[in-house]
């Protein structure tokens, strides 16, 4: 404190870290917010989480429940990730220019996306795709306007992007590549527990696709490089928000055991 007892400005911040986080929130939460503040208080929540590590450790511990070594090993015993690359909606209504629903910033993914299939193939990682699709008298199209139709054309893969041998298709109706879908059924004869997610748009059908495949037991990563939205900005809003998300908990133990077992 200055002579006149005011706090400094080193002081306001720590302060204000210390306020976030002695709330309590899980600190993937705390991540997040951190991510969108400048970076003096980012600083000082780094400084504030090291001064509050240092002084629990100056306590004496309290005496562990009997169990609690055995559920420790539980929750973190290693498991090889079984997972599948999950390509969504690269058709070409959304890549090809001047369709209506068309998503530029697809286009610039292909390259990365590619090369990450490409990778999947060789190393034996299932790769599935999953592609909107509506028949011509679909209600769908009066809210979306005329997309994906059924024999178009429109409803393909985008060219540079086309299934391989060995590739998995997948059609689906709406948003979630899993509402309506056999999407869930294709993964669980693949054994898969995780999900690579990619395509467009992020903001819709990633999202939808993402907050499914969590509550059904998936643990899901989108990379950044092999994701595409309508902007940067809903983009990133998007992949802050699934960041926060974890597979549901009782889905997850029980698609580890399927798989286990299946194996």
């Amino acid at each position: 404190m200055r002579d006149d007892d005011q706090p400094t400005p080193d002081e306001e911040l720590l302060a204000e870290a210390l306020a976030f986080l002695m709330v309590g929130r899980p600190e993937r939460l705390e991540d997040v917010f951190a991510s969108t503040q400048p970076e003096p208080l980012r600083a000082a929540m780094a400084a504030a989480r090291r001064t509050i590590a240092v002084l629990g450790m100056l306590e004496e511990p309290d005496r562990a429940p009997a169990d609690l070594r055995d559920r420790i090993l539980a929750s973190t015993t290693r498991r090889a990730r079984r997972e599948a690359i999950v390509v969504v909606d690269m058709i070409r209504d959304h890549l090809e220019p001047g369709c209506p629903l068309e998503v530029p910033r697809a286009r610039e993914i292909v390259p990365a996306l590619r090369a990450r299939l490409d990778d999947a193939r060789r190393r034996g990682v299932p790769v599935v795709f999953v592609l909107d699709q509506h028949e011509a008298d679909d209600a769908d199209l009066d809210a979306w306007g005329a997309h994906a139709i059924k024999g178009t054309g429109g409803d393909e893969p985008w060219p540079e992007l086309a299934p391989m041998p060995g590739d998995r298709v997948v059609r689906k109706p709406s948003y979630s590549s899993f509402f309506e879908t056999d999407l869930e059924a294709v993964l669980d004869e693949l054994r898969v527990d995780s999900l690579v997610l990619t395509g467009c748009a992020t903001e819709i059908q990633l999202k939808a696709t993402a907050t499914d495949a969590m509550q059904l037991g998936f643990d899901v990563e989108v990379p950044v490089d092999c994701q595409a939205g309508a902007a940067p900005e809903l983009e990133m809003a998007t992949l802050a928000v699934l960041r926060l998300m974890v597979p549901y908990a009782p889905a997850r133990k029980r698609r580890l055991a399927r798989v286990q077992k299946a194996a």
